[in-house]
């Protein structure tokens, strides 16, 4: 038997989601006649099946889809694509870098002038929340998806995204 001695020394953290002291970021208006709507898949497990089910289950509109790396940032040509879009619906921060990217690309696209809804895992909600706050964004649009997401059956899924819909479609 091996014996182990562990000490513990607790330490104060400065939290890196500071009060916001700058110029608020003006949130869009949810817009009243959309055609065109862009997805941000950001590449995680499942993003894709929880966008193809909003679009194959939210109606008749043109749809963009665009994909990242879920640790960085949209590319910036795709942001500008995306302006041409009423609406951008991003998925998924299901962990602590790819909820900042997707909060943080959604007050991009809001800055361009396209109305935004980010998908965040009930883990990460509170987070997401915080974070668009600290960036002067507190009224950023974001919904939560049952956590979790990975490893989870494609059915399981598609069960949660269900309700996902349902709050997508309270915005219309």
């Amino acid at each position: 038997m091996v014996k182990l001695r562990v000490s513990v020394k607790e330490k104060d953290v400065l939290n890196p989601l500071a009060d916001f002291a700058g110029e608020e970021i003006h949130i869009n208006d949810f817009p009243v006649n959309i055609s065109k709507i862009s997805f941000f898949d950001n590449t995680k497990p499942h993003a894709d099946t929880i966008l193809n089910f909003i679009k194959n289950n939210l109606g008749d509109f043109e749809f963009i889809y665009f994909t990242k790396p879920a640790a960085e940032r949209a590319a910036q040509e795709d942001i500008l694509k995306a302006s041409i879009s009423d609406l951008s619906i991003l998925a998924l921060g299901d962990c602590g870098s790819c909820t900042t990217w997707t909060i943080l690309d959604a007050i991009r696209l809001e800055k361009s002038g396209v109305s935004t809804i980010s998908i965040c895992s009930s883990k990460f909600i509170d987070f997401a929340k915080l974070l668009a706050e600290s960036n002067g964004a507190k009224n950023l649009r974001i919904i939560s998806i049952d956590h979790p997401i990975a490893g989870q059956k494609k059915s399981v899924v598609h069960d949660k995204s269900n309700n996902l819909l349902v709050k997508i479609k309270s915005f219309f």
